[in-house]
């Protein structure tokens, strides 16, 4: 088997295994903080935080949602990081941009988090600043989950099929997810152009 066969079929294993009941709730939840006029803020690094910043495109593009990511200003980003350290980045961006209940914080993450390692720690402090101010809690992580899975009120963790392909598989699905919940009809709120001028036959 060529590594495009098995990358393929890893895929195709981890789509039938997603647990959909999660990717609900996330609906749901975003349904009602954008009806009770709640923000959306997108947290993830790496690789995850490029696809934060799509997602908050497409979230206020197409869901009508208010959303915002840090990692979109890279100037407040690396100052916070200069003064005050990476592990309380997003703590604090939160903090200033005065999450409340209401508001939702979804996290993109290959691992989650983890306190016991510190990994990912700006994730973990930012989780714990969420769940003071009652913001609710939702994301799409790889492995267990880590601290996101432990925090969230939803979260979908992508399953590991493979040892040496958790990263690129956990970080593509994160995307699927999203892409699938802002197009989902009770989320959409303004068509996509492309879709409105195919003639699928």
């Amino acid at each position: 088997m060529s590594y495009i066969q098995r990358y393929f079929k890893e895929a195709g294993q981890i789509l039938n295994s997603i647990d959909q009941v999660q990717v609900e709730k996330m609906i749901q939840i975003l349904l009602e903080v954008r009806a009770q006029g709640g923000r959306l803020f997108f947290l993830g690094v790496g690789g995850s935080a490029g696809n934060c910043s799509h997602a908050v495109n497409d979230f206020r593009k197409i869901g009508g949602f208010e959303a915002y990511a840090p990692t979109d200003n890279v100037s407040e980003l690396t100052a916070r990081t200069n003064d005050e350290g990476w592990h309380t980045t997003f703590a604090a961006w939160l903090k200033g941009s005065r999450l409340r209940a209401g508001d939702c914080v979804c996290i993109f993450s290959v691992g989650g988090g983890s306190k016991e390692k510190n990994v990912s720690a700006n994730l973990v402090y930012a989780l714990d600043f969420a769940k003071e101010q009652k913001a609710k809690i939702i994301g799409v992580v790889g492995r267990d989950g880590g601290y996101t899975a432990k925090l969230a009120d939803a979260c979908v963790i992508v399953p590991p099929v493979a040892a040496d392909t958790i990263t690129p598989h956990a970080e593509s699905f994160q995307a699927v997810i999203w892409h699938l919940i802002v197009s989902e009809p009770r989320i959409m709120q303004m068509s996509n152009k492309w879709e409105s001028l195919a003639q699928i036959k």
